[in-house]
């Protein structure tokens, strides 16, 4: 095993991906678009038709459970951010990051970015993780194995509550 950290680190993404994509399937806009609650993070469309997610001032409960859409758009925003941040120019900010707009372009997005994602963390070394030059987003000055650890515990986090929302969605309240 020529680069062990890098290949446990691609194991831990492929198990979190294969959760992911579990809660992925079968996913339609209209559970994207359902609110669990009379309150929580949501996207709503701008006058140019773009669907803008909302941004949480705190991380109390208070806020209430967040639409799948929101958790779509969440997971979105830190791949695309991290991605362009660590191996692009490093350019993209949150306001530029928009929802898809359906369940299938959703499906699209986070597919692309896992893919293009694992494309690049395949080609780097050992070396590669331990340095910290491509280290810009959502941290610095840590190595870069560091990063690609919180994005794997990132995708697990949000697979789990993708999985969670879609459990509450598919049951009547009482």
């Amino acid at each position: 095993m020529a680069n062990p950290v890098r290949d446990t680190l691609l194991g831990q993404l492929d198990i979190a991906w294969a959760l992911t994509r579990y809660h992925l399937e079968g996913l339609t806009t209209e559970d994207c678009l359902r609110r669990p609650a009379s309150v929580g993070l949501h996207v709503s469309q701008d006058a140019q038709g773009h669907w803008r997610a909302q941004w949480p001032e705190h991380e109390g409960y208070d806020l209430g459970p967040a639409s799948v859409a929101w958790l779509t758009w969440h997971l979105g925003f830190w791949w695309s951010m991290v991605h362009n941040h660590s191996f692009g120019d490093g350019t993209l900010t949150r306001e530029a990051v928009v929802w898809p707009g359906s369940a299938d372009a959703v499906r699209a997005w986070i597919v692309g970015l896992h893919d293009t994602w694992r494309e690049a963390i395949t080609r780097l070394t050992d070396e590669d993780l331990r340095s910290s030059a491509r280290t810009r987003w959502p941290l610095t000055g840590k190595p870069f194995g560091d990063i690609v650890a919180w994005a794997n515990v990132e995708l697990m986090k949000n697979a789990a509550e993708l999985g969670y929302a879609r459990f509450v969605l598919a049951v009547p309240p009482t």
